[in-house]
C-alpha cells in the first residue's frame, strides 16, 4: 500500500515537474523574445521594441538597370534594418507617379523615399506627406522641395559627375574637338550637368558642339541609337570626334550606333553606369572611353539610412550629395573576368562602399535581423 502511494506521489511529482518545466521553458522563450526586443543597446526608442517601420519607395523613371539597382539598394538596406519596404516605379508616367504618392499616403506607411519628382506637383505631394506626420527623403528631385521643413534632398554630385567626364574628353581630345551633346532638359540632375557643360565650353573654345540630341522615354537608348546613326552619316570621319552623353541611356544607344557604323574613332564620355553599360564598355572595339558614376544601389541604401534616422528622431541634413567616381574603359577591359555591378568594387577604389549615415544602432538592428 505504501509502495503504491509512493508510486502515485512520485508520478504526480514528475508530471508536475514536467508541466512546470514546459510552462517555464515556454514562458522563458516568450519572455526571451520580449527581452530580446527591448534589449537593443543604444537603439533609438522608436525601434527598441523591434517593431520596425513600413516604408514606400516611389520612383518616377524606370525600365532601366539604374532604377532596378537603386530600388534593390533601398529595399535591401531597409529589410536589413527590420523594415517592410515596398517599391513602385511609374516608368516615366507623370500621372501614375503622382497617383502612387497619393495612394501611398492612404496606406499608412511610416516613411517615404521619392525619386525623380521633377515638377511643382511633387512639392504639393510631399507637403501632404509631411503634413500627415510622415518622414520623407527625396532623390534627384525638384529643388523647391528644400522649402519643406524636415525633407532631405539627396542627389548624385552632378557637378562632379559632369566635370569628371567632360574633363577627360578635353584631356584626351587635347582641347580641340567637334562633339555631339546628348542631353535632355527638364530633370534636376540634367540641369545641373548642363550648367557644368556650358561653363566648360566657355573655358575651352576649342571644343565645338556640332550636334545635340535628347529625349527621355521608355526607349531612350533606341531613339538615341537612331539619332546618332543619322549624325554619323552627316559627319564623316574627321568631322565628329567625340560624344558627351549626360545619361547612360544616351551613351549605350550611341555606342551601338558607332559600333554598327564602324566609327570607333568617335569616343564616348558618359555619366552613370549599369550592368548593360559595363557589358558595352568591355566589349572589343567599344568606343565608350569613360563614364562618371555613383553606385545606384548605394544611393538607395544611403537614402534608406537617412530615412531611418528621421524615423528615429535624429538630425538629418537638408541636402546630401553622393560622391562620384570615374570609371575608365582601360580599367574594365584589363579585368580577367567579366565586370558587373557586383564586382566593380574590386576594380574601382571605393566603389559601392560608404558608411555615411550608418549609425552604430543600425548595425545592432542589422545583426539582430540577420539571425
Amino acid at each position: 500500500m505504501r509502495k503504491s502511494i509512493f508510486k502515485r506521489v512520485f508520478v504526480s511529482v514528475i508530471a508536475s515537474a514536467l508541466l512546470l518545466t514546459g510552462c517555464s521553458s515556454g514562458q522563458s522563450s516568450t519572455e526571451s523574445k520580449k527581452d530580446e526586443k527591448v534589449s537593443f543597446k543604444n537603439v533609438p526608442e522608436r525601434f527598441a521594441k523591434g517593431e520596425g517601420a513600413k516604408i514606400k519607395v516611389i520612383r518616377k523613371i524606370g525600365g532601366d538597370d539604374h532604377t532596378a539597382q537603386y530600388l534593390a539598394g533601398a529595399k535591401e538596406e531597409g529589410e536589413a534594418l527590420g523594415f517592410q519596404v515596398d517599391t513602385y516605379t511609374a516608368n516615366g508616367d507623370t500621372a501614375k507617379f503622382h497617383d502612387a504618392i497619393a495612394q501611398a499616403l492612404q496606406e499608412d506607411y511610416d516613411g517615404y523615399i521619392i525619386s525623380h519628382g521633377d515638377d511643382a506637383a511633387t512639392v504639393n505631394d510631399v507637403q501632404k506627406l509631411v503634413d500627415a506626420g510622415k518622414s520623407v527623403v527625396t532623390f534627384d528631385s525638384i529643388s523647391d522641395l528644400s522649402k519643406i521643413d524636415g525633407v532631405t534632398l539627396t542627389s548624385q554630385d552632378d557637378e562632379a559627375l559632369a566635370t569628371l567626364a567632360f574633363d577627360k574628353l578635353i584631356e584626351e581630345q587635347k582641347g580641340e574637338a567637334a562633339i555631339a551633346y546628348l542631353w535632355v532638359d527638364g530633370f534636376p540632375p540634367m540641369v545641373r550637368r548642363n550648367a557644368v557643360y556650358q561653363e566648360k565650353l566657355k573655358e575651352n573654345p576649342g571644343i565645338k558642339e556640332v550636334e545635340r540630341f535628347g529625349v527621355a522615354s521608355a526607349d531612350t537608348s533606341v531613339q538615341t541609337q537612331n539619332a546618332v546613326a543619322a549624325m554619323l552619316n552627316k559627319y564623316p570621319k574627321g568631322k565628329l570626334d567625340a560624344i558627351f552623353a549626360t545619361w547612360d541611356a544616351f551613351a549605350i544607344g550611341a555606342a551601338r550606333a558607332i559600333k554598327e557604323a564602324g566609327r570607333d574613332e568617335v569616343k564616348i564620355y558618359g555619366i552613370d553606369v549599369s550592368n548593360a553599360d559595363l557589358q558595352e564598355i568591355q566589349a572589343k572595339g567599344s568606343s565608350w572611353s569613360y563614364t562618371a558614376a555613383v553606385d545606384p544601389k548605394l544611393i538607395g541604401a544611403v537614402n534608406m539610412r537617412i530615412l531611418a534616422k528621421k524615423l528615429a528622431g535624429e538630425e538629418t541634413p537638408q541636402t546630401y550629395d553622393l560622391e562620384a567616381s570615374l570609371i575608365s574603359q582601360e580599367q574594365i577591359q584589363a579585368s580577367k573576368e567579366a565586370v558587373n555591378m557586383a564586382n566593380l568594387s574590386g576594380i574601382v577604389e571605393g566603389w559601392g562602399v560608404s558608411t555615411e549615415f550608418e549609425e552604430e544602432w543600425m548595425k545592432v538592428l542589422k545583426d539582430h535581423y540577420k539571425k
